[in-house]
Order: structure tokens, then sequence, then C-alpha cells
């Protein structure tokens, strides 16, 4: 009876880890106050937004997905298809812990594990204070524009277009400064589109050898040599 039951743990054993899912990124997550649902993992292929992985959660809050990623990328879990239920996080070859909330499923989210999320948000978080200026200045425009102060107004357009090249300035040596990291290319590439062409070369010029052969090296050359042909 013993030899029996031994037997039938081996094989559960043996069972569930052959359903144990596998990848090069492991990501553990726990949706505080989350009771059913199904949470996927999700990422850009091109401009497609397609789902690598999923779970089907029933009174539980905590999840594992996986992928095989190549280089560090932007990723996203979402519950239930549902648009206004994403976050976003830089994936890589690593194992990512993401906690949240139900009720504020995107803005209470913390992750932890990767070093390119990690500047990603430090980026963000001054990126964050430029915008806020700049709403501030806009306030001040429509201000001045209602009172027909057209010398105020003259001041605070060059006010703001000079916090717009501070701004690209602060992403650029940010990107610069952190070139050994594929956060630097998906800065170029998401906040100074619209900025000087030698901003964005500089920024590659910048790039370890590792980052310019990962997918947003490789996207931000491609980038730039694109705009040099239209220019030519």
């Amino acid at each position: 009876m013993k030899k029996i039951i031994y037997s039938f743990i081996i094989i559960s054993l043996l069972i569930s880890c052959g359903n144990e899912k596998k990848g090069t990124m492991t990501v553990h997550g726990t949706i505080n106050g989350l009771k059913k649902g199904t949470v996927y993992l999700q990422k850009f292929n091109d401009t497609l937004l397609v789902s690598v992985d999923s779970v089907m959660l029933n009174n539980e809050n905590s999840f594992t997905l996986v992928d095989n990623i190549e280089s560090p990328e932007i990723y996203l879990v979402q519950l239930d298809k549902n648009e206004d239920q994403k976050i976003t996080f830089f994936g890589e070859k690593k194992e990512i812990n993401i906690t949240s909330k139900l009720e504020k499923f995107a803005t209470s989210a913390k992750i932890s594990g990767s070093k390119n999320q990690e500047l990603l948000e430090e980026h963000k978080a001054m990126v964050q204070k430029f915008s806020g200026k700049q709403l501030d200045l806009l306030k001040e425009k429509f201000e001045a524009q209602k009172a027909g102060d057209t010398e105020l107004l003259v001041k605070l357009e060059n006010d703001e277009k000079s916090l717009i090249r501070r701004k690209y300035y602060f992403s650029t040596n940010f990107a610069i400064n952190h070139g050994e990291y594929e956060v630097a290319p998906y800065i170029a590439l998401t906040e100074l589109y619209y900025a000087n062409i030698k901003l964005l070369d500089t920024v590659n010029n910048s790039l370890s050898k590792k980052v310019k052969e990962s997918k947003y090296g490789l996207e931000l050359n491609k980038f730039i040599s694109e705009i040099k042909k239209t220019e030519n």
C-alpha cells in the first residue's frame, strides 16, 4: 500500500512539473481585491498588440505568466481584456514581480526585478514635472489671450519653447548616461521623435554594442536612417 501511495505522489509531481510554464521571462503577480478573472501578458509585434500568455483566476489573486524574450522590451499585463485595466512594464530575461490593487489596477502597480523599468520610472517622474509646468503655461497663455495681453502671450510662448527644449535635453542626457540599458533607445523613440536629428544621433552613438543590437536599438537606428533619407 505504501508503495502505491509513493508511486502516486511521484507521478503527480512529474505531471505538475510537465505542466509548469517555462520561458526566459517569468512574471509573478498579485492583484489585491481580485477574486476571479483572466490576466493576459501582452507585447507589441510591430504595431499589433498580441497576447503571449494568459491565466484564468478563480478564488485567487496571484498569477504567473511567462514568455521567451530575446531582449528587454515593453510588456503589458491586462485584466479581462479591459482597455482601462493595463499595467505597462519593461520586461527582461529574469523574474519580474508585480503587485497591484483591483480598484486602482494601473496606478497602484509596483514592479520590481527590472533595471530598465526602474530607470524608466525615474525618467517618467521627471518628465511628469515638465508636463505639469507645460500645463501651467497653457493655462497662463489662455488667460493672456483672453485678456488680450499680446506682450505676455509672446513671453509665455517663448517660455513654453524653452521648456520643451529643456525636456528634450533632459531626455537626451538621461539616455546618454544609461546607454548600456535598453531603456535608452526606448526613451529616444518615445520622447525624442520630434527632436533635432542631432540629439537622436547623439543617443544612438552612446549606446553599447549589446543595446544597439536590441529590439529598440535596431528600431532607433532604422528611425534615424529614415529621417536622414527624407532630408537628403
